[in-house]
């Protein structure tokens, strides 16, 4: 299998909620160069967002949701990604990839990265029965259904998935990871 990078690459894949998207861009800008996926939805979110999208890391390569077969996610079956981010992570995405649903780039390339045995880390969003989150006018109060909380917990029990509920759990488990794939030969 042929690589298009010297040393695979991270993965992130954005979809369409504002829960910590610019500490997300924060995270990319912090942890270096990477592959970001765009779903349609996180491309809508991203206007709200463009002066933090503008600062992505120098390297970083943007593939957005364009085609109906989600072509570039054949770059995971090439050995070009050691891990995949799913951050912001839905309750709709959460839901699809616990019912095994790829019909976006985002549950397109957890699929495949699963395929691949390529581990994941996802952030959900909705993970507590009250929150607070971000929205574009200032922070608001949601109320997560049982559905949306249910589907966290079985994501967990995927293999080569490490659920993550908080920022700084996200933030943590990243650095673990790259600290686990940079100690690699």
């Amino acid at each position: 299998m042929s690589r298009r990078y010297q040393q695979p690459r991270l993965a992130w894949a954005l979809t369409g909620s504002g829960h910590y998207f610019t500490e997300c861009l924060e995270l990319i800008r912090e942890v270096g160069e990477c592959d970001l996926f765009v779903t349609r939805a996180a491309a809508e979110v991203i206007r709200m967002y463009r002066k933090q999208f503008d600062a992505l890391p120098k390297g970083t390569r943007l593939i957005k949701d364009t085609t109906a077969s989600a072509a570039p996610v054949g770059a995971f079956y090439h050995g070009d990604y050691h891990t995949l981010v799913v951050a912001p992570a839905t309750s709709n995405t959460v839901a699809k990839c616990v019912f095994g649903i790829s019909d976006t780039l985002a549950t397109n390339v957890y699929a495949q990265a699963g395929k691949c045995r390529i581990p994941s880390i996802v952030f959900a969003c909705d993970t507590a029965p009250e929150m607070e989150t971000q929205a574009p006018s200032g922070m608001v109060k949601v109320y997560p259904r049982r559905i949306d909380l249910d589907n966290v917990e079985r994501l967990k029990d995927f293999e080569a998935t490490t659920v993550v509920e908080t920022y700084e759990s996200l933030r943590q488990a990243l650095l673990e990871r790259l600290k686990c794939v940079n100690a690699s030969p």
